[in-house]
């Protein structure tokens, strides 16, 4: 019978297992870094039920909200999974559905709007495009690979991630700045988001150039991430079409109950709502 020594040779499998169903690379690497947090805090301790639900513990009185515990028991399970330690699995913290996005973190139209604005002021017109494609198409940071100029030409990409595939519509007038764009870096096939050595745009550098500019534009950094733009799109979306199912095919999610979380109203909205129930004499 097999120790359950969590070690590296048997972390790196897990995480070739996890290439190998075409995750991610952002979510290969977190879950990576979740299982090498475990395997440090066991510090050479053979995996057990009772110490997996005591780091569950643990995580809990560093301070970490119960959704990130829960991320990275998930990335734990599926290592266990994956090596037969299924007895080894721990529960998952139980979460009340929140009925509204907290403030510091919901990105208005209008603030949106002035970063792509903001974006195209500074000169930072690759910065201000790549917004754009991201919150029109709804697109995830690790699917901006599939925008190509290809695609541009024909108006759709095909995605091809975690094994599904999907085909998006791009918009007319995107076409035009993307093709313009393209024709301005001299890219005549391939990927159109590119760094000058030709290499595909990390989210972290997306990242960083998103936050560069909050200042300026006068929004807070709390709000200003990659995927926030595709929270944005879900929003704008739902509300033309009323139509979650097709909201939760766009954007690629197996259920629609991913999707609702896209649509939680702000706070200031559902205040309204109970202002609107006049229950108060």
């Amino acid at each position: 019978m097999k120790t359950r020594e969590l070690t590296a040779r048997r972390i790196d499998a897990y995480v070739r297992s996890l290439r190998a169903e075409d995750r991610a690379p952002s979510t290969v690497e977190k879950y990576r870094r979740d299982i090498n947090a475990f395997a440090g805090w066991l510090a050479g301790r053979l995996v057990t039920k009772d110490l997996a639900a005591q780091w569950k513990n643990h995580l809990l009185a560093e301070g970490l909200s119960p959704a990130t515990v829960n991320a990275k028991l998930s990335a734990l399970n599926g290592c266990f999974d994956f090596l037969g330690w299924q007895e080894c699995r721990v529960k998952f913290l139980r979460i009340q559905r929140q009925l509204f996005r907290e403030k510091g973190r919901e990105l208005s139209r209008q603030e949106y709007e002035r970063l792509v604005g903001t974006a195209r002021d500074l000169g930072r017109n690759r910065l201000a495009l790549l917004m754009e494609t991201i919150c029109s198409t709804g697109i995830r940071v690790s699917e901006l690979r599939c925008i190509t100029v290809e695609a541009v030409r024909a108006g759709q990409a095909v995605i091809r991630m975690k094994g599904k595939i999907r085909t998006i519509l791009l918009s007319r007038k995107l076409c035009v700045k993307l093709l313009k764009y393209a024709q301005k870096i001299k890219a005549a096939s391939g990927e159109i988001f590119l760094t000058k050595s030709g290499r595909s745009l990390s989210r972290k550098q997306i990242w960083q150039e998103m936050k560069s500019i909050c200042a300026r534009a006068g929004v807070e950094p709390s709000k200003v991430f990659p995927h926030n733009l595709r929270h944005l799109f879900a929003i704008v979306f739902y509300r033309i079409s009323r139509d979650l199912v097709k909201l939760a095919d766009t954007l690629g999610h197996s259920s629609v109950e991913t999707t609702r979380i896209y649509l939680m109203s702000s706070a200031a909205e559902h205040a309204k709502y109970l202002e609107k129930l006049r229950l108060v004499q």
